[in-house]
């Protein structure tokens, strides 16, 4: 990226950014989220919500319904929105995502989780209103980041309906902050549809309150080092043939299930060492 470059002295070194990647890590690194837009134009966006309104309804559906949901508190979530609608898998696909994983993570990741995220109207709480990290109970802080998430917004984020509040640098620190620090640095990151909100996981944020008549409807992908465990077991929901190109096999965590048996881990030793 050219531009006008800032009058300093006594620096002989100087973060290198070329692109909107570039950027994007910068930001990730330093305070723990960025912006990044997708790249989708108008009709991809208008495809994406139509795919995400049909699994919702058949994800819900599945499920028992509302009236089954509301209980447990999953009524405003649907969870793997891309085995009912294959177009959304697509948003965890996006070039531009992967390559902040890849390069943030390190050696290869998994996708942990894609989740449709919908924020209700008039005032309605939901469970994502509340402070908290994507790698939750867990006080630690990792020299670099151990997974990512990248909130797609389908729809606008505004202050109105509710945009992600995040409290900037907090992927550094173990412990939760202070009432006054939250209230005097939590900011809210407001985005067009189309763009992606990135955090590393370990940043405290929060949705805020829907002050609108309309839902706001989000994808959030997670990618993980393949240490740590899926939310949901991928490669058993999916079925063994969902796919057959080798990168999305890994993506989606085909090549690090848990062996159930000494057996079944000698016939992985044997397939790795031999391919």
């Amino acid at each position: 990226m050219t531009g006008h470059i800032t009058q300093s002295y006594g620096i002989r070194e100087r973060v290198p950014v070329e692109n909107p990647v570039d950027a994007a890590i910068e930001s990730l690194r330093t305070l723990g989220y960025a912006l990044i837009d997708g790249g989708y134009d108008e009709t991809e966006l208008a495809a994406f919500s139509q795919a995400f309104d049909a699994a919702h309804a058949a994800a819900h559906a599945a499920a028992g319904g509302r009236e089954t949901l509301e209980p447990i508190d999953e009524h405003n979530t649907v969870r793997v929105p891309f085995a009912y609608d294959r177009r959304l898998l697509a948003l965890a696909l996006n070039p531009r995502i992967r390559e902040i994983a890849a390069r943030l993570i390190g050696g290869y990741q998994v996708l942990s989780q894609q989740n449709g995220v919908i924020n209700p109207p008039d005032f309605q709480t939901y469970n994502q209103a509340a402070w908290h990290r994507d790698l939750p109970y867990q006080h630690v802080v990792f020299s670099r980041p151990l997974a990512i998430n990248a909130l797609f917004c389908l729809d606008e984020f505004t202050t109105d309906n509710g945009a992600t509040l995040v409290l900037p640098a907090t992927h550094k620190q173990e412990e939760f902050p202070s009432e006054q620090f939250v209230g005097r640095c939590a900011i809210q990151v407001t985005a067009p549809r189309g763009c992606y909100i990135v955090l590393d996981s370990m940043i405290f944020h929060t949705g805020a309150t829907n002050r609108t008549p309309v839902p706001r409807r989000a994808v959030n992908n997670v990618y993980v080092s393949p240490i740590l465990r899926q939310q949901i077991d991928l490669p058993a929901f999916l079925g063994e043939h969902f796919t057959d190109d080798p990168d999305l096999r890994r993506l989606l965590g085909y090549e690090v299930a848990t062996p159930r048996s000494d057996a079944e881990y000698f016939a992985e030793r044997r397939r790795k060492l031999q391919g």
